[in-house]
C-alpha cells in the first residue's frame, strides 16, 4: 500500500475560476491549480468570467481575479459584483501595481504579485 496521498477527485474538487487578462499569467495560474489536482475554469477579463458565472455559479467556490484588467470593470467591481449575486464564492484579488485598501475588498483575500503555487494554494483555502 502506498503512503502518498490519493489524488482530488476532480468532480468532487471545488471549481475555480481565475480571471486575468495577462494570457501568460493567467496560464502559470492555472496550471499551478491544476497541478493541485483542482479543475479550473479561465476568463480573460470580468465580462467573461460573469458569462461563466451566469446559469452555473453553483459549480465554482472560488474566484481568482486580478485587479487592474481592461474592459467594463475591473477585479475589484468584478468582486463586488460576484459577492453580492453569488455569496457562496470565495473571492481572492491579485495585483502588482495596485495594493488596495482593506475597505475596497468585499472580504474578499488580496495575493500580490508575484506569488508562488503555495501562496495561491493558500490564499483559496487550499493544503499546499
Amino acid at each position: 500500500m502506498s503512503s502518498s496521498p490519493e489524488p482530488t477527485d476532480p468532480s468532487r474538487a471545488p471549481r475555480i475560476l481565475v480571471v486575468e487578462d495577462e494570457s501568460f499569467v493567467r496560464m502559470v495560474a492555472v496550471d499551478m491549480l491544476e497541478d493541485a489536482g483542482l479543475p479550473v475554469a479561465e476568463a480573460p477579463d470580468a465580462d467573461a468570467a460573469l458569462q461563466l458565472l451566469e446559469g452555473r455559479a453553483q459549480a465554482f467556490s472560488a474566484l481568482f481575479t486580478d485587479i487592474d484588467m481592461p474592459g467594463s470593470m475591473d477585479g475589484l467591481t468584478l468582486a463586488a459584483r460576484v459577492r453580492a449575486r453569488w455569496p457562496h464564492i470565495r473571492l481572492v484579488v491579485t495585483s502588482g501595481r495596485v495594493r488596495p485598501g482593506s475597505g475596497d475588498l468585499p472580504d474578499a483575500g488580496f495575493l500580490p504579485k508575484p506569488y508562488g503555487r503555495s501562496d495561491l494554494l493558500g490564499a483559496l483555502g487550499q493544503a499546499a
